[in-house]
């Protein structure tokens, strides 16, 4: 059986008696990162062996675990934090095991995209996930623009050094709508900054961004209240 199994985004006091029960349980654990994943195991006394998959041996390791999994082994996925398959690695393995029939399930748990679209006072019906827009400026122009007509709410991921550039592609591409930045979900310094793109474009520009931040949009012709 192959588990994916949600990890925290931050607080460690977010994981689930289940996810617990699940990683002690297996015979062993693949990880995004072993060394953060060992800190996690640690922490709640879990002795397991891990195997390293991730986006650069993904191929490689995930042969690997297929030949576990044939074997009768019983396999939990973990990422860096949050939910296996969104925006990290995993995908590629559902598919194999699917593929070679072998039963595969989930233990669900935090995702940072569903915390930051519920926070930011956008409208939750109905919603879009985008992940990580493309690093250059025309490719990521042209990313945004698919969306431009959408009525969803559109969630994005981005990293500090790129996030002032998103955010002036998306006015640009948008026009100036109502917007939100979720940064350090569930940690210490948690916050959810919401306003116009170009408030929170300046406000970026104003202070330099650190950390991962998610990125919140309304859709097209979706009222500011």
């Amino acid at each position: 059986m192959l588990y994916l199994v949600a990890t925290p985004i931050g607080n460690l006091g977010d994981i689930t008696l289940r996810a617990l029960d699940t990683l002690r349980a297996v015979d062993i654990i693949a990880s995004e990162d072993t060394r953060k994943t060992g800190l996690l195991l640690k922490h709640f006394d879990i002795r397991k062996p891990q195997l390293a998959f991730h986006e650069h041996n993904e191929a490689r390791a995930g042969a690997r675990i297929m030949a576990l999994l044939e074997e009768g082994k019983s396999v939990a996925l973990v990422t860096e934090a949050g939910t296996p398959g969104i925006s990290d690695p995993g995908f590629s393995l559902v598919r194999r095991a699917l593929g070679a029939g072998v039963p595969v399930t989930m233990v669900p748990g935090p995702t940072a995209l569903v915390m930051a679209v519920v926070l930011s006072g956008l409208p939750v019906h109905s919603f879009t996930y985008r992940g990580f827009p493309p690093h250059k400026p025309g490719p990521r122009r042209r990313f945004l623009e698919i969306d431009r007509a959408s009525p969803h709410t559109l969630i994005f991921y981005e990293s500090p050094h790129r996030l002032e550039a998103l955010l002036a592609d998306a006015l640009q591409v948008y026009g100036d709508r109502e917007a939100a930045l979720a940064h350090e979900l569930t940690k210490l310094h948690e916050s959810v900054v919401r306003g116009k793109l170009s408030e929170l474009l300046a406000g970026v520009r104003a202070q330099p961004p650190r950390g991962e931040y998610v990125v919140v949009i309304a859709g097209a012709g979706q009222p500011a209240d």
